[in-house]
């Protein structure tokens, strides 16, 4: 079902996805509006499927954060199924999207020390079928809408009659 999702939509699922338990009353406040029609959007915006559940976020430990780095990797267009592969076996890699352009994998790496890191790195782009490879280190995380640590997301329980 396709839900056409106006400024209010799009500014309440923000604010929801800084903090899913912030009471109905503040979110009305800050968007100016009704409690009664944040309920009811977030009701329409529920059935209609755009959002699907909610979830804890666990914090990460300030001393002894991850380093990170973002790393796109140009491979040898017949060799991409076995790279993906190989890369699959590097639990330093968080993520793993392919692209279009210049290059063709896109990483999300991790270590717990930046010496780790570059030995991933090293690697990584030592891997059969990569042709080349630019990391850059995460220096801070602004924000995070999808974050890293996040279980998948409860389906929504049915409301009580």
């Amino acid at each position: 079902m396709s839900l056409s999702r106006d400024t209010l939509d799009r500014k309440l699922i923000a604010l929801l996805q800084t903090n899913a338990r912030m009471p109905t009353a503040q979110i009305a406040r800050r968007l100016g509006i009704a409690r009664s029609t944040v309920h009811e959007r977030i009701a329409r915006l529920e059935r209609a499927g755009v959002i699907a559940g909610y979830t804890a976020v666990l914090a990460k430990p300030i001393e002894g954060a991850p380093v990170r780095a973002l790393v796109m990797l140009a491979v040898e267009q017949q060799q991409v199924r076995q790279t993906l592969k190989r890369l699959e076996t590097f639990p330093e890699i968080r993520t793993c999207l392919t692209i279009a352009g210049e290059f063709d994998i896109f990483l999300v790496v991790e270590a717990p020390q930046l010496e780790d890191l570059d030995e991933a790195l090293d690697d990584i782009a030592a891997v059969p079928g990569v042709t080349r490879s630019r990391s850059s280190i995460v220096l801070a995380s602004k924000f995070d809408r999808q974050p890293a640590q996040a279980a998948p997301a409860l389906p929504l329980a049915p409301d009580p009659v």
